[in-house]
């Protein structure tokens, strides 16, 4: 399965960003061989509007089933739901622990927001 998490740097190592739509980086990552593509969110960090959304499409067109994230904001929120993406948000710590979390079934999805838009 493809999961999306959002991180403050490029690899597994790297702390999970509380942020989705404006997180420094966002891994696709495969959670069957942790093999991942880190993609460099820099265009949507300094967006006026649309960062959440503009993240969640992308995710989807990369094939992510799952986010792990912090905080998501209602337009995301709308964004991932629309395209069958779950959410667990208020995920915190080093990206490869939040994945073997994810893995033995820690998270529970929301279908909500936790926060604002443009947090």
């Amino acid at each position: 399965m493809k999961i999306a998490v959002t991180a403050k740097g490029n690899d597994l190592d790297a702390e999970v960003d509380p942020r989705f739509g404006r997180a420094a980086y966002i891994l696709i990552v495969n959670t069957d061989t942790l093999d991942y593509e880190a993609v460099d969110n820099q265009a949507n960090i300094n967006a006026l509007k649309g960062a959440g959304i503009q993240a969640a499409t992308m995710i989807s067109g990369k094939g992510a089933e799952v986010l792990l994230t912090g905080y998501c904001g209602p337009n995301a929120v709308k964004t991932l739901n629309a395209a069958k993406v779950k959410i667990a948000a208020e995920v915190s710590g080093i990206v490869k622990e939040a994945v073997e979390a994810f893995k033995q079934g820690k998270y529970e999805y929301t279908d909500s927001p936790n926060v604002e838009g443009h947090w």
